[in-house]
């Protein structure tokens, strides 16, 4: 048998078996599946081998909920052992994995310790599979605050990684073999869609496919959580971005990552406008994202009251959000005297 029909068969061997699993839990009965994995990822296994049984193992923690809750710290540790692997596959069946595990209550301190890990990995790893894997996993965690030095190090790669482009695509149920699996089991995704990565060897030519921009809502939906922590919001604000930056409110792009650009805008303007930040004399760098967004030569303002317009009710309403945290910022009360003596930002811009 040649080494692809051998893969195929341990493909299908798999998902039989995961199919005879999920029936045994529905009659209430363990099916010992997940267990029988883990156990088998201890062994020593090829590349492919082992990507394959974390994806099995993923795959299993999302629909054998009882099983899955019956996993223990060690599972976590072996899992979490497998981000040193060499390759990077392998790494990615395991963020995936530990994303699963994330989604039970009593694992999400655990997988929490592993975030520097993670971090370390998304920033010295230029792979779009990583990232759109690394991303999910800290997006669904909270952050704990000893990774806060590690996120300021690794802010410079999250910026950059917002800006890059990567071609992602939504494929049919009769998609080709080449293609990469990443979440369609996943019903934490984003309307339940089944996202696919186009990486390079792709046929793109088997797929109907369109451009998302996945990755960068996904680095946006951190970056603004990121932005509500006192410690980190100079440091975001202070990140050096293209001079292009501000492509990403143009109405041509795709109404969710518009929308979650705004929330992003709106979480700054209000963090640099409370009395805990406006306490200390900040100094920018002339590239920085705030001279970008709220700089005497931004362009910001143009791009929202464009917004303000666009053929989607939610991204109007954040673009008429991020205008009113510009004009009144919270800490002011929205009192009208103070939000007039703000209207310069706007008006100097007409």
């Amino acid at each position: 048998m040649s080494r692809a029909g051998g893969r195929a068969g341990n493909e299908n061997s798999l998902t039989q078996q995961l199919g005879l699993a999920i029936e045994r839990e529905r009659l209430g009965r363990d099916s010992g599946e997940l267990r029988r994995l883990l156990n088998s990822l201890e062994s020593k296994q090829d590349e492919y081998t082992r990507s394959m049984i974390l994806h099995s193992v993923t795959r299993c923690v999302y629909l054998l909920e009882a099983e899955a809750s019956a996993c223990n710290a060690d599972d976590i540790v072996l899992v979490a052992s497998m981000l040193d692997d060499k390759e990077n596959s392998v790494k990615i069946q395991a963020l995936n994995t530990l994303k699963a595990f994330s989604g039970i209550r009593k694992f999400r301190l655990q997988i929490q310790e592993h975030s520097i890990k993670v971090l370390e990995l998304m920033s010295t790893v230029w792979d779009s599979e990583l990232h759109i894997a690394s991303l999910r996993l800290l997006n669904n965690i909270p952050l704990p605050d000893f990774a806060h030095p590690q996120l300021r190090r690794v802010m410079p790669a999250l910026m950059e990684i917002l800006q890059s482009d990567y071609i992602l695509a939504q494929v049919p149920q009769h998609h080709g073999p080449r293609s990469v699996y990443l979440t369609a089991l996943d019903q934490h995704l984003e309307g339940g869609e089944k996202i696919y990565l186009l990486g390079s060897g792709s046929d793109s030519s088997a797929f109907s496919c369109f451009t998302i921009s996945f990755i960068q809502v996904q680095v946006i939906r951190l970056l603004s959580s990121l932005a509500q922590k006192n410690d980190l919001l100079y440091d975001i604000l202070n990140c050096q971005v293209h001079s292009n930056f501000l492509n990403l409110f143009q109405a041509t792009q795709p109404g969710s990552l518009l929308f979650e650009v705004l929330v992003f805008a709106e979480r700054l303007s209000e963090g640099r406008n409370t009395p805990h930040y406006h306490a200390v004399k900040w100094h920018y760098n002339e590239q920085s994202l705030h001279e970008a967004l709220f700089g005497d030569e931004s362009r910001l303002a143009d791009r929202l009251l464009a917004l303000v317009i666009h053929p989607e009710e939610e991204v109007q309403i954040q673009a008429c959000k991020v205008i009113v945290s510009l004009q009144c910022p919270r800490d002011m009360g929205l009192r009208p005297s103070l939000c007039q003596a703000s209207h310069s930002y706007f008006n100097n811009r007409e």
